[in-house]
């Protein structure tokens, strides 16, 4: 007993020592430091639930011992997870992939930090799985990791092996639609026969009471995960307070904060801001008194006093811009999916009037191709027959011009707006046109450094082209 209480005490001041040096090197990481305890035991290996890090006493020295930047990189390693809010972003997700993910995601970033207290040779097998993943994305979050194993999945002896080089702690704390499932079997099985032998009242009262908890549940897990997302902000906006250096030395912890924290935006909504108030010919409801128009026919037959007005003042989108970046660094697939649910909405009536005129430009060093859109019918031909055209170098400059000079000619009368669709790797305007333009990114893979800051950047995920949100940042 005595021999327990000294090694949990001799791990509780290891495990001060260690957030003390972390703190250190991570001051803009304190307040998640403050949020989470420890929990010394043997109930459960290194792991952390958003609330709480447990650390086996037995293990913890053992780790320390052996190698101490070891030790300080898997305490880094949890409260990441918890940064990133990894455990309440794992429904609808394969459980081992996502987690492998994960684990994928924070080791990458541990491991391009310049601190010598955490710093640990990189295994040949590690690196070569960031190389493929670098390959397809720039930053490696989660997400996109998820997204890359989900379309290429490993082999069970590859997904093993990844598992020895990634993971660090056990995620057995991470809440699941599938785990509540298996728990509410487990009860099922286990009561049987004694739910054989209970009357329905008995029965409603207890789903009741399953409903009840589960509904709490729920509402805690949204609550925690909402002060995580308030710590990452807090987090991003101390990071961009620090020094240069210090940015550096965190490597890509700053690009995935800025990811992991970005406003979620409706695209129906920002595509408003490139509508034109303009009468529109329909039948305006709100604007006449029934009863008159009532009067009128009760009194004299099929002759109203006042006719409906016909006229009604909308904002809607008239006239539009998109620019296709066709260089040899853009996704083809990705181009379709961007142009698909672009033109789910603006053939939405309340969007767009019922003429419309829609440029579709690709280009690459030089505006390629032109393709002019007025109807619902000229998007669906345009999509079965969508080719990429160009594979070049990259500048954005001709595009512009291109489209001023449509502005000139009057092909555009009351241009608002236009959307490149690119990675950013390419040459910018110097000026700002008469319209607004917004830069429009893939998340895996885009570099928007240098974007003028007259431009809107708009910065889609693998989900956001599928579900209709992009991400805005000014």
């Amino acid at each position: 007993m005595v021999q327990d209480e000294k090694q949990t005490e001799l791990c509780l001041r290891i495990l001060q020592t260690c957030r003390a040096e972390l703190c250190d090197l991570f001051p803009y990481l304190d307040a998640a430091f403050d949020c989470l305890r420890w929990r010394l035991g043997a109930e459960a290996g290194f792991s952390v639930d958003g609330q709480a890090m447990y650390f086996p006493v037995r293990e913890t020295l053992e780790c320390y011992s052996r190698e101490p930047a070891a030790l300080r990189r898997g305490y880094l390693h949890m409260l990441l997870h918890c940064v990133f809010r990894h455990m309440f972003h794992n429904r609808d997700k394969d459980e081992d992939v996502w987690n492998l993910s994960c684990d994928i995601a924070v080791t990458a970033i541990i491991d391009q930090m310049n601190y010598r207290c955490i710093r640990l040779v990189v295994p040949d097998e590690r690196q070569a799985m960031y190389d493929r993943l670098k390959s397809e994305m720039k930053v490696l979050t989660a997400e996109g990791i998820y997204k890359s194993l989900t379309k290429r999945p490993l082999t069970w002896l590859e997904m093993e092996a990844a598992k020895k080089q990634f993971v660090v702690d056990d995620h057995v704390f991470w809440d699941s639609e599938q785990e509540d499932q298996k728990d509410g079997d487990g009860r099922n099985d286990q009561n049987q026969n004694n739910e054989d032998n209970q009357d329905d009242e008995n029965n409603d009262q207890n789903n009741q009471n399953n409903d009840r908890q589960k509904e709490q549940k729920e509402q805690e897990r949204k609550e925690q995960e909402k002060q995580w997302q308030e710590i990452s902000e807090k987090m991003r906006t101390n990071m961009e307070t620090c020094s240069k250096d210090a940015a550096e030395m965190a490597g890509d912890l700053y690009d995935y904060i800025k990811i992991a924290t970005r406003e979620r935006y409706d695209y129906k909504r920002f595509l408003q801001k490139f509508t034109t108030l303009r009468e529109e010919i329909r039948l305006d409801l709100d604007s006449y008194d029934y009863i008159y128009y009532t009067y009128g026919l009760n009194h004299y037959g099929n002759m109203p006093l006042i006719e409906a007005l016909e006229y009604k003042e909308v904002r809607k989108i008239e006239e539009l811009a998109i620019v296709i970046d066709t260089s040899e660094s853009c996704s083809g697939e990705y181009v379709r999916r961007f142009l698909e649910e672009t033109f789910a909405i603006l053939t939405n009536k309340d969007n767009f009037f019922r003429k419309m005129n829609v440029h579709i430009i690709q280009c690459d060093a030089k505006a390629q191709q032109d393709d002019v859109i007025t109807s619902e019918e000229d998007m669906k031909r345009y999509m079965e027959n969508f080719k990429l055209i160009g594979f070049g170098g990259t500048d954005f400059r001709p595009a512009f011009e291109y489209v001023n000079e449509l502005c000139r000619k009057k092909v555009f009368r009351h241009l608002k707006g236009l959307l490149y669709f690119t990675d950013g790797y390419g040459t910018y305007p110097a000026r700002r046109p008469d319209y607004d333009v917004a830069f429009v990114f893939l998340e895996e893979s885009y570099n928007d450094r240098h974007v003028p800051p007259w431009a809107i950047k708009l910065i889609l995920g693998p989900e956001d082209i599928q579900m209709g949100g992009l991400d805005h940042e000014h």
